[in-house]
């Protein structure tokens, strides 16, 4: 029988972590945010517009953004989006009182005008190289979407969270480590991209059978792929977290496997919950698993005040 909690997930810390990363920001050109208004889209409480910015590698990708027609400032959210899943608009959190974006990284229909791996592809483009990976700028394109916020007036830049589930809650994780002076919660459900080369030994889904199917045909490979999702591992990025955490696991996941959430719990460092689904799958407790994720929000980000 699996032992869910204390399985043993393995990844080293290359010893240039902070300072790779670092790089990546720092390589990045000038954001160029544009926001057009889109009437036939909003409501008589939300306006939304679509939005574009230039994120690393000079790519420029989509966003939705929708704000409340009430008097400001509101709490930022940036919802991100999972492996297979595009971005919809984010009416929704809106209406709850938040400044959100939905960001649309590269490979997205909205924003893969130069970069389309395919899905599946994404997961092992450029694997065996971690300075050229698919995964260097889609990282970093969520990372911007902070900066984007950041920028707008009517969100306030002391109240910034980020929401997402399977890859949304694993890049929620990364964007959370490279921007810990800035967000102040993340809610991570079903986290994807944690203990990345454990994943794969633990189930035969997709995308962590992309993994599987690449050393199939490469197993010389091996030592390179383990040496660049190291560079990407949710587990790498947690110690530096500092924003409250909320995870939220479905103890039968064939796609994201639970060990690695719960090793991604004992990876934080500061404060965490963790809310654990019996018989449900990747869907980890949806949809009453919302309206936990929503007064978490609100707890730290404070809408309507």
């Amino acid at each position: 029988m699996r032992d869910l909690v204390n399985t043993t997930v393995d990844v080293t810390r290359p010893a240039d972590f902070d300072d790779f990363w670092a790089a990546g920001l720092a390589a990045c050109p000038p954001l160029d945010p544009v926001l057009t208004e889109m009437p036939t889209l909003s409501t008589e409480r939300v306006r939304v517009y679509d939005v574009s910015y230039v994120s690393y590698g000079g790519l420029r990708v989509s966003a939705w953004y929708a704000v409340p027609r009430s008097d400001g400032p509101y709490p930022g959210l940036i919802t991100i989006p999972g492996y297979i899943s595009e971005p919809t608009i984010p009416k929704e959190w809106a209406e709850l009182g938040y400044a959100a974006l939905a960001v649309a990284p590269r490979g997205k229909l909205r924003s893969n005008a130069v970069f389309d791996p395919g899905y599946p592809g994404l997961l092992t483009h450029n694997i065996v190289d971690h300075h050229t990976y698919g995964y260097r700028g889609f990282y970093l394109d969520v990372v911007r979407a902070v900066d984007v916020l950041l920028g707008r007036p009517e969100a306030d830049s002391d109240r910034i969270g980020l929401a997402g589930s399977s890859q949304g809650g694993g890049l929620g994780i990364s964007t959370a480590a490279l921007r810990p002076e800035v967000i102040k919660a993340v809610a991570c459900g079903a986290p994807y991209l944690c203990g990345i080369m454990t994943a794969p030994t633990l189930t035969r889904s997709y995308p962590y059978e992309e993994i599987n199917e690449y050393l199939r045909l490469h197993p010389r490979d091996v030592d390179r792929v383990r040496e660049t999702v190291a560079y990407y591992d949710g587990l790498n990025f947690a110690p530096a977290v500092q924003a409250p955490t909320m995870i939220y696991l479905g103890l039968e996941d064939d796609v994201c496997p639970p060990e690695t959430g719960f090793a991604l719990h004992r990876a934080l460092p500061g404060e965490k919950t963790l809310h654990t689904y019996p018989n449900c799958a990747h869907h980890a407790g949806l949809p009453g698993v919302l309206r936990v994720v929503e007064e978490f929000l609100a707890d730290h980000l404070k809408p309507g005040s």
